[in-house]
């Protein structure tokens, strides 16, 4: 019995992938380039020669100031500016952490709560509870002071770190609200929150179950906003707190605003003021910014 045997088709080949059309380099498109490289490093440079004179002067002695001027490097480097900084700001570097770590945690968590409700529970008067919690955010500071310096001497918060730990939480929520809020409108699915409820979950329950885990970027916004609010401070700072019991803020301003002022301890106490703030963006600044646009844009 013979078998016939069926050749195989043969091989369709596979198409080859569209090359992307190339742009001719023109001299009018290197010269666009090369004009717009130059408008940045000079807006780079005009930006990083206020931070030049700040690191160049603080390892200056102080009589080399006035001799060598701002701009020129120090003749002898010395670190005495920096240890003297340090001295002075040491004991309130400490007592600024203490306040803009709780503000940036607890505003977070109080404005996670808040925009999960205004976001998701459609109660009566949700809109103009949401609307009042942002009015806050436009309330001058100036205008409020002497009545709150009033209230918190009244209801008895001790001065300095827990009374601008309060006041801080306080208006830090509306701007926590609003950015959660958004979040959680357009980029938390509504299948998560259904999902979670035919498995019995209340409203606490998906909060912290399901909301939570998600919430990631929202929180990485609102605690570095909230942190460099609260650790750059200095209104709040001088009504209610002193150089005794106050943020990094204030002794800065002792440091700088004596009768004979040392411009290299300054300069080296505006350094290190600025390190904490300068960490956080640039290890979170990434994230920041995901965590601004995730909640910009409905999914």
């Amino acid at each position: 019995m013979t078998t016939t045997t069926t050749p195989a088709p043969p091989a369709t080949p596979t198409p080859a992938a569209p090359r992307r059309p190339r742009r001719d380099i023109t001299p009018a498109s290197v010269t666009g380039r090369a004009v717009r490289y130059a408008l940045l490093l000079f807006f780079l440079i005009v930006v990083l020669m206020p931070a030049y004179v700040l690191l160049v002067t603080s390892f200056k002695s102080g009589s080399e100031i006035g001799v060598t001027g701002q701009w020129n490097l120090p003749q002898r480097w010395t670190t005495a500016s920096w240890v003297k900084a340090w001295d002075a700001l040491g004991p309130s570097f400490v007592r600024t952490f203490q306040l803009a770590v709780p503000v940036a945690l607890i505003s977070s968590f109080i404005g996670a709560a808040n925009g999960f409700v205004l976001s998701r529970w459609r109660f009566p008067g949700a809109d103009a509870v949401f609307t009042l919690i942002l009015f806050g955010m436009f309330i001058p500071y100036q205008a409020v002071m002497i009545p709150l310096r009033e209230i918190v001497t009244t209801i008895g918060v001790p001065p300095g770190i827990p009374t601008l730990t309060l006041v801080h939480v306080i208006y830090g929520i509306p701007i926590c609200t609003l950015i959660f809020r958004n979040y959680y409108a357009t980029t938390v699915p509504e299948e998560i929150i259904e999902a979670g409820r035919v498995d019995g979950a209340g409203l606490l329950r998906t909060f912290a179950w399901i909301i939570l885990p998600v919430s990631m970027p929202g929180f990485v916004v609102t605690v570095i906003w909230q942190f460099t609010s609260a650790w750059n401070d200095y209104l709040f700072a001088i009504f209610l707190s002193n150089t005794r019991n106050g943020p990094i803020t204030i002794a800065l301003n002792a440091l700088a605003g004596a009768q004979s002022p040392d411009y290299a301890a300054s300069m080296a106490g505006a350094l290190i003021t600025s390190l904490p703030t300068l960490f956080v963006y640039v290890v979170l600044g990434r994230w920041f910014i995901g965590g601004l646009m995730a909640g910009s844009v409905k999914s």
